[in-house]
């Protein structure tokens, strides 16, 4: 399945924000585009395999 996210760069740092507007509270980031994105990745397969009791 695919996800929309949003991937924005951080003018101050140079790090890379991302995140996913359907699954509220999933992001994360990267020093690289790249990086962000396998983070999000990741951060949306934990997202997913997380019960919803927990959140």
């Amino acid at each position: 399945m695919k996800w929309r996210v949003i991937l924005e760069p951080d003018p101050e740092t140079g790090d890379w924000a991302v995140w996913c507007p359907e699954l509220p509270g999933c992001v994360s980031a990267g020093e690289t585009e790249a990086e962000a994105l396998e983070n999000i990745r990741e951060a949306i397969g934990i997202y997913l395999s997380v019960p919803y009791a927990i959140l």
